[in-house]
């Protein structure tokens, strides 16, 4: 084998290490500390400063020891957490942190800052190894052949960990699978020489004993860990370790066997009272194990369509709810996201019932989206209304204490249906709130309101939309929690940089920073952030949807990167393509997207997502391809994602949306600068 093929091959299996640790990281890191299934970007971000610092480190002596024990390291400080009840210690966001496998004694600490900063330093320090591997190999493709050669070789690796992590997703692999593919995988490129092979040995053994002593979910959904308790009358889902939702028997039949069960069973049956009358059909959004399903059955039915998101609660539901309501033929069981089912379905619906929606996990490791949170917005409750009978009702459950949130339900409702809705206030053990509206409810409301009352209280506060669908921030601001996190986030960053690298302190000082390439690294990941968050909303916000737009992103880096080595565009066409993509992009109504049929949307969304990434990639790449040093303009690249990733969290401020515009922004920066130093200047001749 040549030097070059094998340093294509090893950069072909570290670049796919890379991805495939941090997808796992991310996964068994929200199983273990509770809270950082709120904050999957963390690692995302930490993640891109460790291979960084890892590029600013090449040519200098091997860190490859380094890994193996970063990652056990890593490893071992996510066991230990997750014996730690972590809890909030202001309002900042409404978190659910429900600690229900942890022993009574378990130590208690106040405040969430420390885990996550923690996990920022640990998760960081274990890609620096993979980064100066990387960056070392880029070096040498610069040196024999070409710099996008080995850019290609990298994109690959990482497209199929992306690919590879998703069918253990699909199939419900637990974490102990994950682990022994990831040291499989390094140890083709990390083990060599006697005392590295040893210590490689040891931390695998090591790091393999500590996940699977750590395990104690009983199956793995794509969302979560998922564990069931069962008994005759019920069933207990567990998920993440925190409780999640009780399956049990809710019929008018079914007698009580605790007063908490009797408060449920009531507030199920609350809604239908108020009806009068069953329902010929039915809309059960997060339907889960079946609780909702078991009640409307029991109240009449004729037909009930249930939509649930994740496939194995879905099964369970099936297998152990004790009045088996999936068993009935009145039932069409529905494993989909339930805004692209209502984007969808031309269907009408006497009652639609939105259950106890609210998740426990984010939509996307790129995003500060929830997975529920395209659920809880104008434009949602407005499809609801478009799905309903002319004499329909919408019932939405909730569990929320006093506060903007409550207020701000209220207020969405009356703006999309023109009155106000009937609120039960009763606190039913799983819900405390049970909004009623439409016009099946509206015999409940005794006499005239106001319009003025109407339109003072449905403009009351900020409405979440789909543009900034952030039903649990108070209004569009960064809290000061959030903002003391980037700001540690980015000191730590800024230290570790100037720590580790006498290259960068000069070019500070000098003024020879490479702002192209950090810039493009800040854009790019801005510009990937809300393509992935907004084709959640187009194809509905599932797994699949984000393994396919992740790994689509990439295989369009990785086509205009080999493009761009065989007959490469020019300059003024690549940058002048990013800048009207982009704008296309921030233009396009995304609503209208998810309303269209699945070959228009599927076109629609390629042009969408692809054309910026394509024009963005090809600009990369003629920037990229004519750096000496490789290695630090790769470094450089991947600190602007690090600000690029910090800078996502200015969405809660400006929305979705926008974030098109500071790529735009930052991109026209890089343009700037490379034409004042000349360094995009060369012609398609110069590329080939």
């Amino acid at each position: 084998m040549t030097p070059l093929r094998k340093a294509g091959l090893q950069l072909f299996v570290a670049s796919f290490v890379v991805l495939f640790q941090e997808l796992a990281l991310i996964r068994w890191y929200a199983t273990q500390v509770r809270v950082l299934a709120y904050f999957p970007n963390v690692i995302l971000i930490s993640a891109f400063l460790g291979l960084g610092l890892g590029c600013l480190l090449a040519g200098k002596r091997s860190l490859i020891w380094l890994w193996p024990v970063s990652l056990l390291l890593v490893t071992a400080a996510g066991v230990f957490a997750s014996r730690i009840a972590f809890t909030q210690e202001s309002v900042s966001e409404h978190l659910w942190l429900l600690y229900f496998e942890l022993p009574k004694d378990a130590m208690v600490v106040h405040g969430i800052r420390l885990p996550i900063i923690l996990t920022f330093v640990l998760t960081a320090l274990s890609f620096v190894a993979l980064g100066q591997f990387i960056a070392d190999r880029l070096r040498a493709f610069r040196n024999e052949s070409s710099s996008l050669w080995g850019y290609a070789a990298d994109l690959l690796g990482s497209l199929t960990g992306v690919i590879t992590f998703a069918a253990f997703s699909m199939l419900g692999a637990f974490p102990i699978v994950w682990f022994c593919v990831l040291v499989a995988a390094g140890s083709l490129v990390f083990a060599r020489g006697l005392r590295t092979i040893l210590l490689f040995l040891a931390c695998s053994v090591a790091i393999l004993v500590l996940v699977q002593r750590a395990e104690q979910a009983d199956m793995y959904s794509p969302y979560y860990a998922v564990r069931a308790i069962t008994s005759p009358e019920s069933a207990l889902i567990l998920t993440n370790g925190s409780w999640h939702q009780l399956a049990t028997t809710v019929r008018r039949s079914d007698r009580p066997y605790a007063e908490t069960h009797a408060l449920l069973m009531r507030g199920y049956h609350l809604p239908y009272r108020a009806l009068g009358r069953a329902p010929r059909k039915a809309l059960i959004m997060g339907a889960g194990t079946g609780n909702d399903v078991a009640v409307a059955l029991d109240e009449g039915a004729k037909e009930i369509d249930a939509v649930e998101i994740d496939p194995v609660i879905l099964q369970l539901g099936k297998k152990f709810h004790p009045n088996r309501p999936y068993s009935s033929a009145k039932v069409h069981a529905v494993n989909a996201d339930g805004r692209s089912f209502l984007n969808s379905s031309t269907e009408k619906y006497d009652l639609i019932v939105f259950g106890t929606l609210d998740s426990l996990t984010r939509l996307s490791a790129l995003s500060n989206v929830r997975l529920d949170n395209f659920i809880y917005t104008l434009e949602t409750f407005e499809a609801v209304k478009r799905h309903l009978t002319s004499d329909g009702g919408f019932v939405l459950y909730f569990r929320v204490w006093p506060s903007f949130i409550d207020v701000r339900l209220a207020a969405m409702l009356t703006r999309v249906f023109g009155t106000l809705p009937v609120v039960i206030t009763t606190d039913y053990s799983s819900f405390n709130r049970i909004y009623l509206i439409g016009p099946a409810f509206q015999h409940l409301r005794k006499g005239s309101i106001d319009p003025a009352t109407l339109q003072s209280i449905s403009e009351s506060g900020e409405m979440p939309t789909d543009d900034w669908p952030y039903l649990y921030l108070a209004g569009r601001s960064i809290s000061s929690f959030y903002l003391s996190l980037i700001a540690a986030f980015a000191l730590i960053s800024v230290a570790a940089v100037f720590l580790l690298s006498p290259e960068l302190r000069n070019s500070v000082r000098s003024g020879t920073v490479d702002w192209e390439m950090f810039l493009f690294g800040a854009a790019f990941l801005l510009l990937e952030t809300k393509s992935v968050t907004e084709m959640n909303l187009v194809w509905g916000a599932t797994w699949l949807t984000n393994a396919v737009v992740f790994g689509a992103i990439l295989f369009v880096v990785l086509v205009a990167t080999v493009l761009m080595q065989l007959k490469a565009l020019p300059w003024w066409l690549s940058s002048s393509g990013l800048v009207v993509a982009l704008l296309m992009n921030y233009a396009a109504p995304v609503q209208r997207m998810a309303a269209t049929n699945t070959v228009t949307k599927l076109a629609v969304s390629v042009l969408f997502v692809g054309a910026p990434i394509f024009f963005a990639a090809t600009c990369f790449a003629i920037l990229f391809k004519d750096r000496e040093a490789v290695g630090a303009a790769f470094g450089w690249n991947l600190l602007g994602a690090v600000a690029g990733g910090l800078l996502e969290f200015t969405s809660m401020m400006v929305g979705l949306k926008n974030m098109a515009l500071i790529a735009l922004v930052a991109y026209l920066l890089a343009f700037l600068i490379a034409r004042r130093s000349g360094s995009a200047e060369q012609s398609p001749a110069t590329l080939q």
